[in-house]
């Protein structure tokens, strides 16, 4: 079997469409298109089920994917390692979302001797930065190793672990928390937090969001101040006076510790975010990903 034809059938796995997987290979969409038809004619049997917006596998299409791509993932590996140096450092693509790979994940990765290869077993690093739906379409797509992601992956081309659950907090610098009476009912307190501009990392505040729909069962009512895509930059507004803003607790406990900000309102059960971390099924056989991956998870009990 050609294989160049598997190559092209697992980017169209990967990506979920011709279109796309043309584009990852720098290909056609018709010469995508022949090379998946004839891969179809060797084996006799239909691969994809066409869809109006993509492809979905068939039961043997996804077989042959869970079979092949490990194998073309360990091929893709050689070829990027050399055969010829025998101490080079094989690479690691790390995404994931800035802050949380900022934060936890590089110096995790970062402060072991192992990463330099003093063992034989080191890597070099690359990482990324996304949302959940980019970093788990760029590792699917064969761009990244490991992702860290908010969301689980669904179907058996990716495997996931869950890494650690994240805690959200309410804060803001001091001066606004004299608004806000810890003591007053919870249906008192949202009136007075509306009052309180919003920082946030998107117009549509998904934490605030979350946030009041799971402890208030209500919406925020406040528009975003301040709008900036990192939440290490929402902390530091936060910090100046700018508003109120929520927050993981690992990012903001320092800057609690010294209360430059303080918690505005303290549930009994405060709202938990699970991060999951992702590879492509069957590439933990490759000893610099495992070894990454063992890491993050023997890192993160002490995250929790």
């Amino acid at each position: 079997m050609d294989l160049a034809l598997l190559r092209t059938f697992v980017t169209v796995h990967r990506a979920g469409s011709f279109t796309r997987a043309a584009a990852l290979l720098g290909l056609s969409q018709p010469a995508v298109t022949s090379q998946i038809r004839t891969l179809e004619r060797q084996l006799g049997r239909p691969l994809f089920l066409r869809q109006a917006r993509g492809v979905t596998p068939t039961t043997i299409g996804d077989e042959l994917a869970h079979k092949a791509a490990p194998h073309l993932d360990a091929l893709v590996e050689i070829t990027e390692t050399g055969l010829d140096d025998e101490f080079s450092l094989r690479t690691l693509h790390l995404a994931g979302p800035p802050e949380f790979i900022a934060e936890r994940a590089l110096p995790a990765l970062t402060g072991l001797t192992g990463l330099t290869g003093d063992d034989g077993q080191g890597f070099a690093l690359r990482t990324s930065f996304g949302t959940a739906e980019e970093t788990l379409d760029g590792l699917s797509a064969g761009h990244h190793d490991l992702a860290i992601s908010t969301a689980r992956p669904r179907g058996g081309l990716l495997t996931a672990a869950p890494l650690c659950d994240e805690e959200h907090v309410l804060v803001a610098a001091p001066r606004w928390a004299e608004r806000i009476d810890q003591t007053t009912p919870r249906r008192a307190v949202v009136p007075a937090l509306d009052t309180v501009p919003v920082i946030e990392v998107h117009e549509s505040l998904p934490f605030a969001s979350r946030y009041w729909g799971s402890v208030f069962d209500a919406r925020p009512a406040a528009a975003g101040t301040v709008i900036v895509p990192d939440l290490r930059a929402v902390l530091a507004c936060v910090v100046a006076g700018a508003g109120l803003a929520v927050l993981p607790r690992y990012l903001c406990t320092a800057a609690l510790g010294r209360g430059e900000i303080v918690p505005l309102h303290e549930p009994t059960v405060p709202p938990l975010r699970t991060y999951f971390l992702a590879v492509r099924t069957g590439t933990l056989a490759m000893p610099h990903i495992a070894r990454a991956h063992e890491w993050l998870l023997r890192a993160a009990t002490a995250w929790c």
